[in-house]
């Protein structure tokens, strides 16, 4: 079986891709590299350095043949869709048609896409949140991610391209870029260990439902072979605050930093917690890493891979 990953390079797609590549899967990875890093592709997966907008990606499609995508590349920050609709727009709606429609083409049997629970939910109307809850998105990445989840619903009906679609909540864990990505856990574990100043947006009772990234890259390997279709939250199924995260993060790193607030970013939910029942019942996934054990991970990798400094100095 050989399936097309797109943003393999990055955060969460590198990590699909190790799994994959480690249970003897064919794997091509498709990555512009604007956020990836050729180095997290594994070497047994063909590379093609190539934005989801480009037009070449039929040529792709037309060369590999994959029975299976996954889709992942994506204008990931909610922030930066605040400042840049557009873009935004252009790269999670426009990419993603032109990805559904090249695998319609070129006879891809299945999609996998990567979509949010916490900014397509917006402020919930109650909690957790099952796949039932309406969807009012308070960014233009939540509702460019609602619009692509449309589109991938459309060609299901329109050409028979089954689907599944995995709503994460806060994934965390090694690899997340905590300089170019929305990921608290990361310029957490970043500024901890350089005794920099953290400043927490708003006033830090908001709540996230944080799973981390292994996990995420079980729930897409279940995916491939589950014959069910839909929508499933990918979660932990528990609420943290930011301001208990970086304490838990600080006792981990060893750090007295005290942190400073800001203003609240706008475009962000103020609570978020969603249930990933269905995802138990359906696809055989329940999350499996305790929130401080992947902390501790994490801040084990920036340490590692930061030279000079370690948890606990």
């Amino acid at each position: 079986m050989k399936i097309l990953l797109t943003g393999g390079a990055g955060f969460i797609g590198s990590h699909i891709a190790d799994l994959l590549v480690s249970k003897g899967l064919q794997v091509v990875v498709v990555d512009d590299l604007s956020h990836g890093k050729p180095e997290q592709v594994p070497r047994q997966c063909a590379f093609y350095q190539l934005s989801i907008t480009d037009q070449k990606l039929a040529e792709v499609f037309s060369r590999e043949k994959p029975d299976i995508v996954i889709h992942h590349a994506a204008q990931v920050s909610v922030n930066a869709s605040v400042q840049d609709a557009l873009r935004d727009m252009e790269i999670n709606i426009g990419g993603t048609v032109r990805l559904l429609q090249a695998s319609v083409a070129h006879g891809a049997k299945k999609i996998i896409f990567a979509s949010t629970g916490g900014a397509l939910y917006g402020e919930q109307q109650y909690y957790p949140a099952d796949e039932q809850h309406p969807l009012y998105p308070l960014s233009p990445y939540g509702v460019s991610k609602c619009a692509a989840e449309k589109y991938v619903y459309c060609f299901y009906k329109l050409y028979k391209l089954n689907f599944i679609i995995l709503r994460y909540s806060n994934v965390y864990g090694p690899r997340q870029d905590p300089l170019g990505e929305a990921g608290v856990v990361a310029i957490f574990a970043h500024r901890l260990l350089r005794a920099e100043q953290t400043v927490i947006n708003g006033t830090g009772d908001q709540t996230r439902d944080f799973v981390f990234v292994k996990d995420v890259a079980r729930a897409n390997l279940l995916a491939i072979g589950s014959q069910a279709t839909g929508e499933f939250n990918i979660c932990s199924g528990r609420e943290t605050s930011i301001n208990a995260l970086y304490a838990l993060m600080r006792e981990i790193v060893g750090s007295q930093a005290v942190e400073q607030h800001g203003a609240a970013l706008p475009g962000e939910v103020f609570r978020s917690l969603l249930s990933c029942k269905k995802a138990g019942a359906l696809l055989g996934w329940s999350p499996q890493i305790r929130l401080d054990d992947g902390l501790k991970e994490t801040v084990r990798f920036f340490s590692e891979h930061a030279p000079g400094l370690s948890a606990g100095q």
